[in-house]
């Protein structure tokens, strides 16, 4: 497959108006900022990687994007290694690169081994179990299309509504940001370094 041009280029901080600036500092400076990075923000320009950005193409809606992801990341009652399975899920079902190899840096952290990232990218859950068997199942259902009664009422017991909505959210949120990835054919460095890849592979 012939490899995909980048549609759009992310602007260095010297080319932005005023409320990218603002977009700008609020993922660099923000909570994504702090603790410990495993994968960069910016290029060595200073140039936002991955789908921040195309963010930047409209403020307004960037800025609502980068919140709503920020609080989904730090700020839900998801255990951390269910929400990176979960994230991890839609990068699978989505065929996302780039989301992949972010988050898988991030699960590597978490203590996630090699064969339970390898099954993630098979969508198979049966290395895990309790509330991340439950999360994985869960997403696989959701990028189905539904919660049918007997997946919602397991995961309502076990998790809360408060957490299964939190859940679906980022299932959405994750493969919105799938989406404008292959759309704007954002490459992560493992598919850039390819001579041979396309835009969004999962392997």
């Amino acid at each position: 497959m012939p490899k995909m041009l980048r549609r759009t280029d992310s602007l260095r901080p010297n080319q932005m108006e005023l409320d990218q600036k603002k977009l700008y500092e609020a993922i660099t400076q923000g909570t994504r900022a702090q603790g410990p990075q495993h994968f960069a923000l910016t290029d060595d320009q200073g140039r936002l990687n991955g789908p921040f950005g195309d963010f930047l193409l409209s403020p307004s809606v960037g800025m609502a994007l980068q919140s709503l992801g920020a609080a989904l990341r730090y700020e839900t009652e998801l255990p951390d290694r269910a929400r990176e399975l979960a994230i991890l899920a839609v990068a699978a079902r989505q065929c996302s690169t780039f989301e992949r190899e972010s988050h898988e840096a991030i699960a590597r952290a978490l203590g996630f081994t090699q064969d339970e990232l390898h099954a993630i990218r098979r969508e198979d859950m049966t290395p895990f179990d309790g509330v991340e068997s439950l999360v994985g199942r869960t997403v696989l259902a959701l990028l189905d299309g539904d919660l049918g009664d007997c997946a919602w009422y397991e995961a309502e017991e076990l998790l809360g509504r408060r957490t299964v909505f939190e859940l679906v959210t980022l299932v959405g949120y994750y493969s919105t940001l799938a989406l404008q990835l292959r759309v704007f054919r954002v490459e992560s460095q493992e598919a850039a370094d390819s001579p041979s890849n396309g835009f969004a592979t999962s392997r």
